[in-house]
């Protein structure tokens, strides 16, 4: 009898054990597949994958979280209420009747408090939900008296600066501040029709045709080799795109078992949902060149901030409160070097070079295509994908307008504060440009969590 249950016993164990290996090998080989090509040189440049992930994740990243947690960085003046330009809004959930006002910072979305369903579970994380989308979507927009009268003392600073150029809608009756340390990017539930509109829009109509090994968007076996512009456009775009897709899976919601006894969930990676979008098994090949993309939108945003180091190494980045502007001033000038020490700068200089009447065009349709691909963000129908959407789009945009000005471009040039009459940044624009950064920044550090989740699910 002890041998036999002895038997049924090393059974078990030997069947347990390899379910085990099984699942670390199938893991394993997700893993193997979605960062196949994260190693070696970055397309059309000559930076290694490896090089950025090393001083972003031990040096840029930790520096740049606290920056952006400070107040100069942590409100976002921005007009939610501009109509889509180009299509009626078709928002199936009509996510516009997400009040902002109602949400306050002590108060938990009514979404996490309700699912009787259990909606929000790793089994029924598909399950299409209005509501889940109308919760998850809404903003906190909560603010303090402090802040408010701090903002109007900014703007009366901003008001006597000699600013070069309008930032977007800032006449607007919409504009409010927004603080994005109350509505982080994350999983909102925003899926279906009205996401796909927004990017099959942007890729379909306003981006270059893409070779096949390009990323996201349309893709033909036959199509004809993309100039370095067009190449550069859509990889920047796709890089976008990898960002945002990366921050919906690391900060998803599941909830637990224990719902109506205060469980209210929790925001963790969603291993699944990154294997969705960026395994070439489920992405048509096209996943791995989506994440390869990202390192290439963060080399273009690093040159930018390398190239603007003498400018924004004299800002005052007025706050009001004159020790902590101090305070801030050194942790920019502190991150700033380390971006200027960065020894594989993307080379702007390659870019628009050829015959200057066709490179004058070919600038102007580059100019006029982002140009689009920004206003389309007016038309995305949830509140908080709308947020994170054109903030980063206004900051890459503030990181081309820095590329292409200045007295001459290149891996050496700059632009500085000694001649604002030729170069002007706005608040808004080095608002931008670092939480832009700072978001493909924390993408870039995720990745390493998700590497090891997929080589150790257990």
């Amino acid at each position: 009898m002890k041998f036999y249950l002895g038997a049924i016993l090393l059974v078990l164990f030997i069947d347990v054990t390899f379910q085990e290996k099984n699942n670390k090998s199938k893991s394993s080989k997700a893993a193997d597949r979605c960062f196949c090509k994260l190693k070696g040189e970055i397309d059309d440049c000559t930076c290694k994958v490896e090089t950025i992930s090393d001083i972003n994740n031990n040096k840029i990243y930790p520096r740049l979280k606290s920056l952006l947690s400070r107040n100069y960085f942590r409100y976002f003046k921005v007009n939610l209420k501009k109509p889509c330009p180009f299509w009626p809004d078709d928002s199936r959930c009509a996510l516009k009747d997400c009040h902002v006002d109602k949400c306050k910072e002590e108060e938990v979305p009514i979404a996490l408090k309700k699912g009787h369903d259990n909606k929000y579970s790793k089994e029924a994380q598909n399950k299409d939900s209005c509501e889940e989308e109308r919760e998850l979507g809404a903003l906190n927009t909560s603010l303090s008296d402090e802040s408010k009268q701090a903002f109007k003392d900014w703007n009366k600073y901003d008001e006597s600066q000699e600013l070069f150029c309008d930032v977007d809608d800032e006449s607007s009756a919409g504009m409010e501040y927004v603080d994005l340390l109350l509505n982080p990017e994350r999983y909102t539930g925003y899926k279906g029709d009205s996401p796909h509109r927004i990017w099959r829009s942007i890729y379909e109509e306003n981006c270059f045709t893409p070779q096949p090994d390009i990323g996201y968007g349309p893709s033909k076996k036959n199509s004809p080799s993309l100039c370095l512009e067009k190449r550069t456009f859509h990889r920047l775009i796709s890089g976008l795109h990898t960002s945002i897709n990366i921050h919906l899976c690391y900060d998803y919601l599941f909830q637990g078992n224990n719902i109506g006894y205060g469980d209210v969930g929790k925001w963790e990676p969603n291993i699944e949902e990154f294997k969705k979008r960026f395994d070439p098994k489920t992405t048509s090949g096209a996943g791995p060149q989506r994440l390869k993309n990202l390192f290439f939108t963060y080399l273009v945003e690093l040159r930018a901030l390398a190239k603007a180091a003498p400018y924004l190494e004299q800002e005052d980045f007025f706050t009001g409160d004159t020790e902590e502007d101090l305070s801030l001033k050194e942790g920019i000038k502190d991150v700033l070097s380390i971006i200027k020490s960065f020894p594989d700068q993307f080379d702007e200089s390659k870019l628009f070079a050829g015959n200057p009447v066709e490179a004058k065009l070919l600038k102007e349709e580059f100019r006029n295509h982002f140009r689009n691909v920004s206003r389309i963000m007016d038309c995305v129908g949830c509140d908080k994908c709308k947020l994170w959407g054109k903030l980063q789009t206004q900051g890459m945009g503030t990181a081309l307008k820095i590329l292409f000005s200045g007295d001459d471009v290149g891996p050496d040039s700059t632009v500085n504060a000694h001649h604002k009459k030729q170069f002007q940044l706005t608040r808004s624009e080095i608002f931008t440009l670092f939480n832009a950064f700072g978001r493909l920044s924390k993408s870039v550090h995720s990745l390493e969590k998700f590497k090891s989740l997929l080589n150790d699910p257990m």
